[in-house]
C-alpha cells in the first residue's frame, strides 16, 4: 500500500510532466482528488450547511470505516 502525502501547495509543486515531485502523486490523482473536493463542496453549498467542519469530519470518518471494512471483506477495489 502507498502512504498519502499531502499537497504543499501550488508554490511548492514541481514536475516531471506525469507526477508532482513534491507529493508524488500523479496528475491524474491530483486531478481526481480535486473533482471529489469540487463536489463534496458543491453539495455542501447546495444543502446550505452551516456546520462545514462537521460535515468533514462526518465524511471522513464514514470513509475510514468503509475502506476499514472493504480491506477487512477483501473487497478493496470494489467503488
Amino acid at each position: 500500500m502507498n502512504a498519502f502525502i499531502p499537497c504543499k501547495g501550488k508554490t511548492a509543486c514541481r514536475d516531471d510532466g506525469e507526477r508532482c515531485l513534491t507529493c508524488g502523486r500523479s496528475f491524474a490523482e491530483i486531478e481526481q482528488t480535486r473533482k471529489m473536493i469540487d463536489a463534496l463542496a458543491e453539495f455542501v453549498l447546495a444543502q446550505g450547511y452551516d456546520n462545514v467542519g462537521e460535515f468533514t469530519v462526518y465524511m471522513a470518518d464514514k470513509v475510514v470505516k468503509k475502506v476499514k471494512h472493504r480491506r477487512e471483506t477483501g473487497r478493496s477495489l470494489e467503488v
